[in-house]
């Protein structure tokens, strides 16, 4: 039962999911409106984790050649050959996904729904299928499944974009090019063995540290630009800390590139997610 249950954490890549219906729920939690009953955040909550999954293991299954050729993948449930591929698994996903839409619409409307479902197929088509192994862009157009989910949350209080949500979409959009980069610069071998072509793997060292310094120095002070349209100062605080830290690692990435610094910039980057979606929580519950 237990190696069960670890297969689907892995095989639907729950950590990134919880960490994509995170953004979803502060995207709901930044916006004006009326608030959301507790049965619609939980039925918002499973949509997202459900599409999120659904795109990361279809992610697993179509990837599971390459993922046998990195060492940081090669334990995947399809590449590892604890899961035999065949049709009914790429069957399945589809259904989650289906399902996971019709709960985001049934609760939430169908704004709520369509972003839900264009972050599945950003990540699962897009990103998956398209663009990771032709070009350095990959990423950064993959940083768009976040951004929808912090959008989803949005609409499922107004389907009206608002400026606070809407800025925050951009931030995580700006967030995922430098997080990722920071890991591929880490793991440089295996992405390069892959035959992924992640920036730090093909650019000039100097390049791609200014590239994740230069994102990380933009979300930044975009992270504070809510301040200006309602958010208090609890939020101020999260995130100019967040940031801050963030940007701190990106500069000693760029002056002094190691694996470590990559290391300790990626761990920076989740700190600052963690400390943006914190203070976006509190300000909602205390301001």
């Amino acid at each position: 039962m237990l190696a069960a249950a670890r297969i689907v954490v892995t095989l639907l890549k729950l950590r990134i999911g919880v960490a994509i219906a995170a953004s979803a729920l502060a995207g709901l939690a930044a916006t004006s409106g009326e608030p959301a009953s507790l049965a619609q955040i939980a039925a918002l909550t499973l949509a997202v984790l459900g599409a999120a999954g659904a795109a990361g293991a279809f992610n697993h299954y179509y990837e599971r050649d390459s993922d046998r050729m990195m060492v940081r993948t090669a334990g995947r449930p399809f590449a590892s050959g604890q899961l035999k591929p065949g049709l009914v698994w790429p069957v399945t996903f589809a259904a989650l996904l289906g399902a996971s839409i019709m709960l985001a619409w049934a609760s939430s409307g169908g704004v709520a729904a369509l972003y839900v479902f264009l972050g599945a197929i950003t990540y699962g088509l897009f990103y998956t299928v398209w663009l990771k192994r032709r070009t350095t862009w990959n990423i950064v157009v993959g940083g768009l499944a976040g951004s929808f989910a912090v959008l989803a949350g949005a609409a499922a209080i107004d389907p009206a974009p608002q400026w606070v949500p809407s800025i925050l979409a951009v931030v995580l959009f700006l967030w995922t090019p430098p997080h990722f980069w920071s890991l591929a610069a880490a793991k440089a071998d295996d992405y390069a063995a892959a035959g992924v072509p992640m920036l730090p793997v093909v650019a000039p060292q100097r390049e791609w540290t200014i590239a994740i310094l230069s994102y990380t120095a933009t979300l930044s002070v975009l992270s504070l630009v809510p301040l200006w349209f309602g958010m208090g100062w609890i939020y101020g605080v999260f995130a100019a800390a967040g940031g801050g830290w963030f940007l701190w690692k990106s500069w000693q990435l760029h002056r002094a590139p190691s694996r470590k610094a990559a290391i300790a910039n990626f761990l920076a980057s989740l700190v600052q997610l963690l400390l943006l979606v914190s203070g976006i929580f509190l300000s909602a519950l205390v301001e």
